[in-house]
């Protein structure tokens, strides 16, 4: 099964993506790490990145896209569920037709719908666990909210990241996200227009909705 993954930060696409890949011992992979992977092991394709990424460039789609199918190719040789690759409408269009000349299937698309400003509160809500950073606490949501200062799991101290706290960052990265003319959503939507010619299946889920909720969704749609 080959799965590609869209939502914006904030929308639980992370969470979503591992339980998927869980369940369907699929290969998560994921757009920073296929650049790690390959600039650190050496490759042709990751050296030229990395000259790239050296000068402050953004690294230009006839690298990126043979370094995602090579990965495809390898890594999710028994299945992948792709994340953060495409971010606009070009890259999309020239991924889809690397994948036809692959003969790599895509199965499903998954969309996670959330509105923009849910999901800056999401971000700037998240708060961290000293005891344990990976019990759950987000001041903007009800079913994890802290208990007042603390943890509600545990009653450890709690901090935000400073990434967290970036507005202006968040937004940069979310006006990217959200631009349905030429951002990712474009490339999210262009996907769905094949889906309705019967190429691919696209699913939508209301990411406001718990994790649980959302799995129990997503779970029923994938066959």
């Amino acid at each position: 099964m080959n799965i590609l993954i869209f939502g914006p930060n904030g929308s639980g696409k992370g969470t979503q993506g591992s339980l998927v890949k869980d369940k369907y011992h699929l290969a998560h992979i994921e757009s920073g790490g296929i650049f790690r992977e390959h600039i650190g092991g050496g490759t042709e394709l990751g050296k030229k990145a990395k000259a790239y990424i050296d000068r402050g460039d953004l690294v230009p789609d006839d690298i990126t896209i043979p370094m995602v199918l090579e990965t495809l190719k390898t890594k999710g040789k028994g299945g992948w569920l792709l994340d953060g690759f495409p971010r606009n409408i070009v890259q999309a269009q020239k991924l889809w037709e690397a994948l036809k000349s692959e003969n790599l299937k895509l199965d499903y698309v998954i969309e996670i719908l959330l509105p923009r400003q849910v999901a800056k509160n999401r971000i700037m809500g998240r708060r961290i666990c000293k005891n344990d950073p990976t019990h759950p606490n987000n001041i903007f949501i009800d079913a994890i909210k802290p208990n007042g200062d603390v943890c509600r799991v545990c009653g450890g101290a709690l901090s935000a990241r400073s990434d967290d706290q970036d507005e202006a960052a968040i937004n940069k990265r979310h006006d990217i996200y959200y631009d349905s003319k030429t951002g990712t959503l474009a490339a999210a939507y262009f996907f769905k227009d094949l889906a309705a010619k019967g190429v691919t299946k696209y699913i939508e889920l209301n990411g406001e909705g718990s994790i649980n909720s959302i799995k129990d969704t997503l779970l029923a749609q994938l066959k």
